[in-house]
């Protein structure tokens, strides 16, 4: 099985933008060992220390919802999608006790992304307009649900009532239809059977920062380097995004994990910081010390 033959090659990284304070975080872990990992994202909303906090609330549950499931192993789940949405109402409540105890304000929450590579195979959750993309075999292509008004946008354009410049640049584009907000949830996309992964797989997970690059540029970037490291294409890309030196540019957070790459060291990686090794509890102890002491990830 591929993952059985070592750790993916993953590499993680996070840029400010235009914006005063990073909103995004990111978690990749993957040990060595074990067939498989998981990683996470999530943009935060809320503005500024709310938007901060959310993110980083997120990230640390579904971190040790997901930490629990690995130690009990990941492979033997034959169905991940229990865990995976009671993950993200366990996610979803720390952000409604956090109101509660005043230590943010109601509406604060954010997007998320949690992919589970177990074995040979993909599976995910995720709320929000944050990316899930897979590259194979020349064609890029987003496999998780976009919960924002861009599809509704995209429409008018094949109607041809707007352009696709004045579509991608719509300011109402990134308003989010489904987001954790510590309520209710208007829609989840956590499909109930994994993707079946495939030598030279690419997956690419990023936040709505990345939107100021095209899918076809991406997809031509990726096909240019996809033989290349995590590390490699993970800069590439960010440094795209850098050169497109837009006004308004959000932050930016990317996850690059290439399966099939068993001869690389196991990574754990907390927001671009790759190589991170340890237990299991001192793992967890010291993400969780960060939530709470609020250091940005």
């Amino acid at each position: 099985m591929l993952m059985a033959e070592g750790a993916p090659d993953v590499a993680t990284a996070l840029a400010l933008g235009q914006r005063e304070r990073q909103e995004d975080a990111i978690l990749a872990q993957f040990a060595g060992g074990m067939e498989g990992g998981f990683a996470i994202l999530s943009d935060g909303m809320g503005g500024h220390d709310d938007g901060d906090l959310a993110s980083r609330l997120i990230v640390a549950e579904m971190f040790r919802a997901l930490s629990i499931a690995e130690r009990d192993g990941l492979g033997d789940h034959p169905n991940l999608r229990p865990l995976l949405r009671d993950a993200i109402l366990a996610a979803n409540q720390s952000l409604r006790h956090a109101v509660e105890a005043g230590d943010g304000q109601d509406g604060m929450g954010g997007t998320v992304i949690a992919a589970v590579f177990h074995q040979d195979r993909l599976s995910w959750i995720s709320i929000g307009d944050s990316a899930l993309y897979l590259y194979r075999d020349g064609v890029l292509q987003r496999l998780n649900e976009v919960h924002s008004l861009a599809p509704q946008i995209d429409m008018l354009v094949q109607k041809g009532e707007i352009d696709a410049e004045t579509a991608r640049r719509h300011p109402q584009r990134s308003c989010l239809t489904s987001a954790l907000v510590g309520g209710a949830i208007n829609k989840i996309d956590c499909p109930e059977q994994p993707l079946d992964l495939r030598p030279g797989d690419v997956v690419v997970m990023a936040s709505d920062g990345l939107e100021v690059l095209t899918g076809a540029r991406l997809g031509a970037m990726l096909g240019r380097h996809a033989h290349a490291p995590a590390s490699t294409i993970s800069q590439m890309i960010m440094s795209a995004v850098e050169a497109e030196d837009a006004p308004d540019q959000d932050n930016t957070s990317l996850i690059v994990i290439k399966p099939d790459l068993p001869e690389t060291a196991a990574a754990c990686s907390e927001t671009a910081t790759p190589g991170t090794r340890g237990s299991l509890a001192d793992m967890c102890g010291a993400f969780m010390a960060q939530v709470t002491r609020g250091s940005a990830l």
